[in-house]
């Protein structure tokens, strides 16, 4: 195989690899929020956007190409749905909840009186 060849195999799997990365800090970061924080900014429930999550991540993982993926005849461009779903959520969903999950108190207490 060819320069041209190797660095093309590098570069689909440096993009797909990014995809699940995506789509795994998506529904990390969703699974820490509170159920109520979603319903209380006006979008759709935490279980809705679990389940969209979780199978963004599934097929954005089963997407990775041989080398370092399954060897399985798999369409990835469904990753790019994938990527799509991951991005609505950072982009549209973690903002409006973010301000309905945070921690009250200021951060951890450090001790004293």
């Amino acid at each position: 195989m060819s320069i041209i060849g190797w660095t093309q195999v590098v570069l689909f799997l440096v993009f797909y690899v990014a995809i699940f990365a995506l789509a795994a800090w998506a529904l990390v970061d969703c699974l820490r929020r509170p159920a109520a924080a979603f319903t209380t900014a006006g979008k759709r429930t935490r279980t809705f956007w679990t389940w969209v999550l979780v199978v963004a991540t599934v097929v954005a993982f089963i997407s990775i190409p041989p080398p370092l993926g399954l060897p399985l005849d798999f369409p990835s461009f469904l990753a790019l749905v994938s990527a799509a779903a991951a991005i609505v959520y950072l982009v549209d969903v973690r903002p409006a909840v973010a301000p309905y999950s945070r921690r009250r108190g200021g951060g951890p207490t450090r001790g004293g009186w």
